[in-house]
């Protein structure tokens, strides 16, 4: 093996390791072979993938049905996984970030963590800086007045309900005085949220702020540079936008927000015009608001 080859190589056998060690956390002992061939699969580039489907011009065409038939039923299979399976194994992360204390200043002043909220099998994920006081005292993120602009962009926005996607948060744990998260506590963190992106297993992601972004794509760039283009982590569709407490403090950005935001709709297929209210009244562009 190359010199080159050992980072990707220690990147898949560490990604494969936290998954199946998420699988036997929740229960899981034993798998069948074409689930763990699937699993594999998906650590590979979109490129490797592709070439790994695509049978050559000397592959006998009954091999190559086989083979095409063989990925069909991964992918089914991958479609088919229950809701309970995805809570579960949720369940099992949720209760160790509760009896975290690797950062001991905030285990020290937390009055619980803040996990995660919603759609358990959702094809997006709101990422965001860390609990505020609400949410600290709630154990919910985004449930404070930022929180509340955020419901106005999936409901009115989107045309989605909270339900429909997944909400969660760099710490799992409020910051003394709502200060950034340090680098070492973002570190302690990530991997809980790894594995939460593990059983969720979202198709887009939406990055609220800078925090968000920085610790997600590994980049100092700012959210001005990274807004209005889509960025990829591991195979999911990564877009970036203004934390709804800066528009809060800066309204005209919402506009920006917006635009974002349709970006995302026009990438998952929803339409702008058919989304409404539950009221059925057309939606309104939050913008102006």
């Amino acid at each position: 093996m190359a010199e080159s080859d050992f980072p990707a190589s220690l990147s898949l056998r560490r990604a494969l390791l936290q998954q199946l060690q998420s699988m036997q956390r929740a229960g899981i002992m034993q798998i069948a072979r074409n689930q763990f061939r699937n699993t594999v699969l998906d650590l590979t580039t979109p490129t490797e993938s592709a070439d790994m489907a695509s049978p050559s011009k000397d592959t006998d065409p009954a091999v190559a049905e086989a083979s095409h038939k063989t990925l069909q039923e991964d992918s089914i299979a991958r479609e088919a996984r229950s809701q309970q399976q995805r809570l579960q194994e949720l369940k099992v992360i949720q209760q160790e970030v509760a009896n975290c204390d690797r950062c001991a200043e905030l285990a020290a002043t937390r009055t619980q963590t803040v996990f995660g909220v919603g759609n358990p099998a959702a094809r997006l994920c709101f990422f965001g800086e860390a609990p505020g006081a609400d949410e600290d005292r709630q154990g919910e993120p985004f449930v404070g007045r930022a929180g509340r602009l955020l419901d106005d962009i999936i409901t009115k926005g989107m045309g989605l309900s909270r339900e429909d996607v997944y909400i969660l948060n760099v710490l799992k744990c409020r910051p003394p005085g709502n200060r950034n998260p340090s680098p070492e506590e973002a570190e302690n963190c990530f991997q809980f949220f790894e594995r939460q992106l593990e059983a969720i297993q979202p198709e887009f992601l939406c990055c609220l702020g800078a925090v968000a972004a920085a610790n997600l794509l590994q980049t100092t760039e700012t959210i001005g540079r990274l807004r209005g283009r889509f960025h990829n982590y591991r195979g999911i569709r990564v877009i970036a936008t203004y934390h709804p407490a800066y528009l809060l403090r800066n309204p005209p950005a919402k506009k920006e927000v917006w635009k974002d935001i349709q970006l995302l709709m026009k990438e998952m297929e929803i339409s702008i015009k058919g989304a409404k209210l539950n009221s059925g009244k057309p939606v309104h562009n939050p913008a102006q608001h």
